[in-house]
This record gives structure tokens, sequence and C-alpha cells, in this order.
């Protein structure tokens, strides 16, 4: 593995070690404002990782489906991250302090619309990675280079249109509780 998929590895165990300390330090150890630097040193990774990827292709280096996956790894960060955030909060707050109301579980149409909200972000983190792909394919302007990152858009526009479609299943098939009858 190169460089920049290492960095990628690294900064994805980062941000759930980040994530962790801050949660415990807030509700375990009640600091909140330790707490709560601890999760803007979230953004910070984004950063390390897309300045790891910059320096790494400035240098010479042909792009790889890791630059790729760095650009997907900060979209997706920038757009979920905040969702991500408090979703792990909920679940550290029930499971763990025992505080809180459990997380709630979707059906039906409930389901359906929050599902779709997903799909939207899901679809807003490409169109963003497609963005910072195509503008490194630009910035570089040497295809040899940049095949990796063409192939990755390729790639990912596929799952966006098979996450499209599951959404759309759940509002013609909607989800059930266990043992209940349709």
């Amino acid at each position: 593995m190169n460089l920049v998929a290492w960095a990628i590895v690294a900064c994805e165990v980062l941000f759930w070690v980040v994530i962790l300390a801050g949660f415990t330090a807030r509700y375990i150890f009640k600091r909140n404002t330790l707490g709560l630097i601890f999760l803007v040193l979230t953004p910070v990774l984004d950063i390390i990782l897309l300045v790891i990827s910059g320096v790494d292709l400035a240098g010479g280096a042909s792009a790889t489906t890791a630059h790729a996956l760095a650009a997907v790894y900060i979209s997706v960060s920038i757009v979920f991250g905040k969702s991500m955030i408090a979703w792990a909060d909920e679940r550290f707050r029930y499971y763990v302090t025992k505080q809180g109301a459990q997380p709630v579980k979707r059906y039906g149409l409930e389901h359906a619309r929050h599902y779709f909200k997903g799909w939207v972000k899901h679809l807003l983190s490409f169109v963003l990675a497609a963005g910072i792909l195509y503008g490194l394919i630009v910035w570089i302007d040497d295809p040899a280079r940049t095949e990796a990152l063409l192939s990755i858009l390729t790639v990912w526009s596929v799952v966006v249109g098979i996450d499209l479609i599951i959404t759309v299943t759940y509002f013609i098939w909607p989800r059930q509780v266990k043992g209940s009858a349709r």
C-alpha cells in the first residue's frame, strides 16, 4: 500500500478514536470543553489527508485508486460527518452511559423518507467528490496519470444508482416491524 492508502486508513481509525475520546470526555468524565475539542479535531483529519494526497500528486506521483478514495473519504466526511457523529453520540449515550432514549428504529414511510434523505446526502457527497476529482484531473492535466481518478467516478456513479434503486424499493415495499403482517 502506498502512503495515501495508509493515510486513509489512519484517518479513518483516528476519526473514530477522536469521536470516542470526545464522547468519553463529555459523558464519562463530564469535561464538555475537552469533549468538544476532540470532536473539532475530526475536520483536521480531512485536511491532513488532503495535504498528504496533494503533496504526493504535486510531487509527480500518478494518481492511484488511493488518491481517488482520499477524495471520496473527504467528501463523505464533509457531507455525512455531522450525522455520523450524531448517530454515534446517540448510541454512546444510550448503550454506554445508559442515558437518553433508545435509538429509534424506523419502519414504513418514516424509514423510506429517512433512507431517501441518506441517499440525497450520498448524491451530494458524490457530486463533491466528482468536483474534487475533476479538479485534480484538470490540475494534473495528464490522462495517463489520472486514469484511476476517473475510474472511481465510474464505479461510484453505479453505486449511487444502485442506492437510488434501493431507496425507491423502500417506498414500494416499506420496511415492516419484524413479526408484523403486511
